[in-house]
């Protein structure tokens, strides 16, 4: 899919999504349970797909940059965007707004994974960031921002987050000694016959879904994208396909919300903070791959930001405290994703070719004089053997 595909196809899906809001007559849809219910769904199969494909080996290696990234760089990041809506609209209640877009959606890195031009160090590390940024410095930061604004509403304190990082960390812990329990089993059965794979990859496939209903229910989405890690049925290119169609889904969820919260003053609010958070993620990725390793990928790690549903699901929560935060973040995720698509399909059409390893000399216009030819010196003739014995005297 080329970048202007991409972006019409966006736009499609949300303008599929305001159509359907309009002609269903459909009004406070994010208020539904069955909304919420949907998009947290979404956003945590993105956490899981996003964790899934990361090769562990580049994880483990890439762990340091890991969590500079999900601690300082999300709060540098939402500092720069705090920074510039500030700078050109002076409400200090942006600082809110910042936090709901400084993360990167997982569910998108997900879906454009296959597509990517990224190594493989560069693909754990922008997976990781965009799967452990969401529930854990965004949603802490979130808490933090409420509770010094003195907020409330839909937005809970420090201590009901630290008991729901509790919970995740119990389901998580469950299913990891559940795959201890199978593994071994597991292999066995993938060395084994077509009938006997398939049917362990179903069970798995059924383990996974059960678990994912218990972590939307209760909102515990750090567990699954800890599940992500090491519980990963073999099932091909089935889930980088499902994360895309997720992602489209998710933008035409999008639509449903802003169908009805759409306001011009707000967009171009909206358009503001997606091109900050556009901007932040360069400057912030920029910083953390200094080192030679990542030369070949900064380009492409700085113009990863995507936006998704975990900002949509942040602007549901502040909303009743923050009025006017979904009709501003709505179009800074469309904005972001936009920015996205042309810009890192800019970069691919610009970029030049790598030199190869082995360039051959080009040819010279004048040959080269053939050297003289070495004389050779005649081989000397070998003298006769010696007899073994003397010869004797003639008689006289």
């Amino acid at each position: 899919m080329t970048p202007v595909t991409r972006s019409a196809a966006l736009l499609s899906a949300l303008g599929a999504g305001w159509i359907a809001a309009w002609q269903l007559g459909l009004r406070d849809v994010d208020q539904s349970p069955a909304y919420g219910f949907f998009i947290t769904a979404l956003l945590g199969f993105g956490l899981y797909a996003s964790t899934s494909g990361i090769v562990i080996a580049e994880f483990r290696r890439q762990l340091r940059t890991v969590v500079l990234a999900v601690t300082l760089g999300v709060l540098a990041k939402v500092a720069l965007i705090f920074g510039v809506m500030f700078f050109v609209f002076r409400d200090p209640r942006h600082l809110i707004l910042a936090v709901a877009v400084a993360q990167i959606d997982p569910l998108s890195v997900a879906a454009m994974r296959a597509k990517s031009k990224m190594s493989d160090s560069a693909k754990a590390l922008l997976s990781a960031w965009a799967s452990f940024d969401d529930p854990i410095t965004v949603l802490l930061t979130v808490y933090i921002t409420a509770y010094a604004l003195q907020g409330g509403g839909a937005v809970g304190g420090v201590g009901s987050f630290a008991v729901n990082l509790v919970l995740n960390l119990a389901l998580a812990g469950v299913a990891f000694m559940l795959w201890t329990l199978v593994r071994g089993r597991v292999r066995r059965a993938e060395a084994g016959g077509l009938l006997v794979r398939y049917s362990v990859r179903a069970v798995m496939v059924v383990a996974v879904l059960a678990l994912g209903f218990v972590a939307v229910q209760y909102a515990l989405l750090l567990a699954l994208a800890l599940l992500g890690l090491f519980f990963r049925p073999n099932l091909g290119r089935w889930v980088d396909g499902l994360a895309e169609a997720g992602m489209f889904l998710a933008i035409a969820a999008v639509g449903l919300v802003l169908a009805a919260e759409f306001s011009w003053t707000l967009a171009l609010v909206g358009v503001v903070l997606g091109v900050a958070a556009f901007g932040s993620q360069s400057v912030v990725a920029f910083a953390l791959t200094v080192p030679k390793r990542w030369r070949g990928d900064r380009m492409r790690l700085a113009l990863g930001q995507q936006n998704g549903l975990t900002a949509i699901i942040l602007a549901l929560l502040l909303e009743p405290t923050f009025p006017g935060a979904i009709a501003v973040v709505a179009p800074a995720v469309v904005a972001v994703n936009l920015l996205n698509a042309i810009t890192n399909g800019a970069y691919d059409r610009l970029r030049p070719p790598r030199p190869a390893l082995h360039t051959p000399r080009p040819a010279l216009h004048t040959p080269l004089r053939a050297a003289p030819p070495t004389p050779t010196r005649p081989r000397p003739t070998p003298a006769p053997p010696r007899p073994a014995f003397p010869r004797p005297n003639p008689t006289p």
